[in-house]
């Protein structure tokens, strides 16, 4: 399967912010920093923008079209309270704090998704893409559910 010419032009910059959200952990209800980033990387794309949810959640909104079919897109974007061993360019900065389940890249990902489909529009109906806060353990989902 090949990657669309859209995506694949876009990978060097997810790639790159995947390394920077990596080398800036930041824990459960902490993610300042990340959900900022993450807000406005969906409102230059476009993307109507929903902030504050569950502390630092934040849900980008896409309609297009007059569809009525909707989904949501979810990523997780907290970091692990442990120190980083490894030795790479995009370390962790932050002592004690790592991504070490794979949430930067979970963001990124879905960050690239967001951009596809604003950029090539190629559907009708609406889609969510949620950027859950503290899904490791500190109930992040519940909250931002809640709210």
């Amino acid at each position: 399967m090949s990657i669309p010419a859209r995506i694949k032009d876009d990978l060097p910059f997810l790639t790159s912010l995947r390394r920077d959200l990596h080398a800036h952990p930041e824990l459960g209800f902490e993610e300042e920093r990340t959900g900022s980033i993450v807000a406005k990387l969906l409102d230059e794309a476009g993307i109507t923008v929903h902030r504050g949810l569950g502390g630092a959640g934040v849900v980008g909104t896409l309609q297009i079209g007059n569809g009525t079919h909707r989904i949501g897109l979810r990523a997780d974007m907290d970091a692990l309270a442990m120190p980083e061993m490894a030795e790479r360019p995009y370390k962790s900065t932050v002592s004690g704090k790592m991504h070490a389940c794979g949430h930067d890249g979970h963001t990124a990902m879905l960050l690239g998704a967001a951009r596809h489909l604003a950029a090539t529009r190629s559907f009708s109906g609406t889609v969510h893409f949620i950027f859950q806060p503290a899904e490791e353990g500190r109930g992040g989902a519940k909250r931002m559910v809640e709210e």
